[in-house]
């Protein structure tokens, strides 16, 4: 039996985008993906979703949203998208379990934050880790940061936590950033912001407290391992969008999917909503509008097509 509409993903575009379709009576099947629910269901408070003025949990909006969507009678399945076929409608989404068929496509897949790849890392993230200034700046006020990365969102991370923070450290594992040369100017004029050069981060520790309290570091050259203390680490070395599965298939452009006209990608009937097109803002909140946003589309284009 085919689908009128399948979303790739369950995060906050993926779920936005069920909630609209649901109400359009479009039945959508919800492929919640390789990490349900998104990176919210990573962080801890969120404190900048509108509607919360006491703050949320991650994972509790990202399961009120599911619920939200069910209510209208989206279907979520736990499978992740392996294989899809793009040439025309109908589409076929392949899972390790089964195979769907679909008239339109919602991909709604994020990106994943790059880490530094510690086991330490993965057990702090949302206790003193974070990959998103944005997200958590405002929990730092008055404590010291750390910056790990050297390019650009490194730089921009960094000067935008100083409006917290009461010192802000860039480690970077250069000597010098790959950031452009007008954010580089500004972070280096900012009084809050030093610099580590040559610098490795080798371990987050947290005294046994589950929230950091300080950074082993190693410097390169053959230097020795320090600890310095630290209330936070921001991890800005970059994002992957989550698009394996359409290289060759859709336009991406750095592994993004490119849109025009709302949220239409190079394939007539498949859209994307969210972070797996958005280099720019990567807000719960701006993904779940790209989700409404492609859900709509969705819904006009399906109409269009049965009065055509």
């Amino acid at each position: 039996m085919g689908h009128k509409v399948i979303i790739l993903g369950s995060g906050c575009a993926g779920s936005t985008a069920a909630i609209y379709t649901a109400r359009a009576n479009l039945s959508p099947l919800v492929l919640e993906g390789h990490e349900p629910g998104g990176q919210l269901s990573l962080t801890t408070e969120v404190e900048n979703f509108p509607g919360f003025p006491n703050g949320v949990q991650g994972p509790e909006l990202v399961d009120l949203m599911k619920q939200q969507a069910q209510r209208f009678g989206a279907e979520y399945r736990m499978e992740r998208a392996t294989e899809v076929t793009l040439e025309r409608p109908p589409f076929t989404v392949k899972t390790e379990e089964n195979t769907y068929r679909t008239e339109s496509l919602i991909i709604a897949t994020g990106a994943s934050a790059k880490m530094l790849g510690l086991e330490s890392e993965k057990r702090l993230l949302g206790r003193g880790v974070s990959t998103c200034a944005t997200c958590d700046g405002a929990f730092f006020r008055g404590k010291e940061v750390l910056v790990v990365g050297g390019g650009d969102s490194a730089v921009e991370e960094a000067t935008f936590l100083t409006k917290f923070a009461s010192r802000v450290t860039i480690v970077h594992r250069r000597d010098q950033l790959r950031a452009s040369k007008i954010l580089v100017d500004r972070a280096k004029k900012n009084v809050k912001i030093e610099f580590l050069w040559n610098t490795l981060v080798t371990d987050i520790l947290d005294d046994g407290k589950n929230e950091v309290t300080a950074v082993r570091i190693l410097r390169a050259g053959g230097g020795k391992e320090e600890i310095r203390k630290t209330d936070g680490v921001f991890i800005a070395i970059g994002h992957d969008p989550n698009t394996k599965i359409f290289e060759g298939k859709l336009e991406l452009n750095k592994g993004y999917v490119v849109v025009r006209d709302g949220s239409m990608t190079s394939v007539e009937g498949v859209f994307a909503a969210g972070d797996v097109h958005d280099l720019v803002y990567r807000q719960a909140v701006t993904a779940a509008g790209c989700g409404c946003r492609a859900a709509i589309d969705a819904e006009r284009w399906l109409e269009s097509r049965e009065h055509a």
